[in-house]
């Protein structure tokens, strides 16, 4: 599969390695190529590609947005023709003054995100963790794999990401519409809280148990 990625610093980067790794076609979606973050992507994994935004979005099948949340709306208009109809993966959360909801819960950024893109089938996913669950998700002393929650309103999108999920050693749980996204987001903010603020491990996750 082609995946595009807006945004690849800790969480987009370690996603976009394992993504190559496990077989796809994967491009860095890049307005400068020696950039920072550029040059830290490929030295994490020499095989990912760069292009141009446009380039790189228009010749992908699904496209990964993990950028800075206030820098969601400029990313998306530079792209907004070249990535209508695509499946549409938001890896982004807001966060407010002392980790609080940066929306103040009244809707949730994938929301805004779907607002943004109306034409595109957006799907929240890969969040309610730090970047260190997803540079190394797996958990070998334990019978259950962690669980990784999504939500949209597309079907068949949905079907596409949880596939990618389950290939990066996660179990995909489909949590429903956009309107879950909120949740997710809440949840992120409790992994951060725990993790950022308490000092609990950051190799902390979740699990889904069911008999």
């Amino acid at each position: 599969m082609k995946i595009a990625f807006i945004g690849y610093g800790q969480v987009g980067a370690a996603l976009a390695d394992h993504l190559q790794r496990v077989g796809h076609q994967v491009t860095l979606a890049a307005n400068d190529p020696n950039s920072e973050s550029v040059k830290k992507a490929l030295a994490r994994n020499p095989d990912l590609n760069v292009a141009a935004p446009k380039v790189a979005v228009n010749e992908s099948e699904v496209v990964f947005l993990a950028t800075p949340f206030h820098a969601n709306e400029a990313a998306l208009k530079a792209v907004a023709d070249e990535i209508r109809g695509k499946t549409l993966v938001d890896c982004t959360n807001p966060v407010g003054p002392h980790l609080s909801h940066g929306l103040n819960s009244v809707q949730s950024g994938s929301e805004m995100v779907q607002k943004l893109v109306p034409e595109t089938r957006v799907v929240k996913a890969f969040t309610i963790y730090g970047f260190e669950n997803f540079e190394n998700p797996a958990y070998p002393g334990y019978n259950v794999k962690p669980v990784l929650m999504y939500c949209g309103n597309d079907s068949e999108a949905k079907k596409i990401v949880g596939g990618l999920i389950a290939q990066l050693g996660w179990e995909p749980l489909d949590t429903g519409g956009l309107e879950q996204a909120l949740h997710l987001e809440h949840m992120t903010l409790l992994w951060v809280r725990m993790v950022r603020v308490m000092g609990h491990s950051p190799h902390i996750v979740w699990a889904a148990l069911s008999r």
